[in-house]
């Protein structure tokens, strides 16, 4: 351990977080897939372990940890083998929940933030409508200023956690006149009149992540509720979008580490023509470009997160490791699945699932190819 940009209390962290995983996460990994979803007590547990905190200061109930203990926890979270679990969990640590603490008000720390961190109060994050996914400035969900707060009209889809969710951390148009200028973060209590959850998408992978579709129908949130400045929504979802890249990209690539030790483990098991499969030069050298490029991959995931550790904005190399890391995870668990041939093609082998999976990482937080449109902009085009 201690590999850069770690210390050695990051690899004290990385073995406590492995065990918690390894004893009351991974055992059950089957069983919330098979179900479609797993308890609440998840994030409560983490809440307890200190889990959800880390990089949070100790004043609102946090570890104040540096930013790479998440990426610790992102990395471990893929020993769960389930990735709904893991991307849960992450919507939590590093998707709704870091615009409370970055443009919230101290009574909204304390009110919110904190019991986030202690995982009693489960977030998810207003952003993507049915006509608005990448295109931010697109989001067409109003909230109209009304005597004491905003009436909120408008749809949400693809939000994870959105059916177990005691918060919202909303994107909504404040100003029908401005694309960007006019957007807001408000904070919502699902429990509000007029917030419905009209119904749970059936997804390809990612089971055990509830991914809801939500309506607003003249929800009222109060004023205190308005997160950050009016009209500043662009700008801080912009930021927001940061922190969920980064861990995304550390989460897919740890989970393609894995994926590709699991064939790698079945290549040196399986016998065909008289010796392991592994021995054959056409798959060893597919695992020999598996391990090259999930490094390679790494060290890119790495230099964003010791950039972002050292107080840096690296906006080019937060989208690199995510395009990147999303290409090598498919790409790694599509070899693997190849691999374990007809096996690994039934719902008997946990490779089947790592190859669904894998998939969400090319689309969610950010497609390929808006992540190629912002690269081209940086560099020049």
């Amino acid at each position: 351990m201690s590999d850069w940009p770690f210390l050695s209390e990051h690899d004290d962290l990385r073995r406590s977080i492995r065990a918690f995983v390894d004893a009351e996460l991974a055992p059950h990994a089957d069983d919330w897939e098979a179900a479609g979803d797993f308890p609440d007590s998840v994030f409560a547990r983490l809440g307890e372990l200190g889990f959800l905190g880390l990089g949070y200061p100790e004043e609102y109930g946090g570890g104040g940890g540096d930013y790479l203990c998440r990426i610790v926890l992102a990395e471990e979270m893929a020993r769960c083998n389930s990735g709904g679990v893991a991307l849960a969990v992450a919507v939590q640590t590093d998707m709704a929940v870091p615009p409370v603490y970055k443009f919230g008000t101290e009574e909204q720390r304390h009110r919110y933030l904190a019991p986030a961190l202690a995982g009693e109060k489960i977030f998810c994050l207003g952003i993507s409508e049915p006509d608005a996914g990448s295109d931010v400035a697109g989001i067409s969900t109003t909230a109209r200023r009304v005597d004491g707060g905003y009436l909120v009209n408008g749809r949400k889809t693809f939000i994870t956690n959105g059916r177990r969710a005691h918060m919202m951390t909303l994107v909504a148009r404040t100003d029908t006149d401005e694309p960007h200028k006019g957007l807001s973060l408000l904070l919502v209590d699902t429990e509000s009149e007029g917030y419905e959850v009209v119904r749970t998408l059936d997804k390809v992978g990612m089971h055990t992540s509830d991914t809801a579709e939500i309506v607003f129908t003249n929800m009222f949130v109060p004023l205190e509720n308005l997160l950050g400045g009016e009209g500043d929504g662009f700008y801080n979802i912009s930021w927001e979008l940061q922190g969920e890249r980064l861990a995304g990209a550390a989460g897919a690539i740890a989970g393609a580490r894995r994926t590709f030790e699991m064939a790698l483990a079945y290549a040196g098991e399986r016998v065909a023509f008289g010796r392991p499969i592994g021995m054959h030069q056409a798959v060893k050298h597919s695992l020999a470009d598996m391990a090259t490029e999930i490094e390679s991959a790494r060290q890119l995931v790495y230099m964003a997160a010791d950039m972002v550790n050292r107080g840096e904005y690296p906006v080019r190399e937060i989208s690199m490791a995510k395009l990147l890391t999303g290409q090598v995870a498919w790409k790694v668990a599509d070899k693997a699945l190849q691999i374990f041939g007809g096996y690994g093609y039934t719902m008997e082998f946990p490779i089947q699932r790592a190859w669904r999976d894998a998939r969400l990482i090319r689309i969610g937080a950010g497609t390929d190819e808006i992540m190629r449109d912002v690269i081209g902009r940086i560099e020049g085009l």
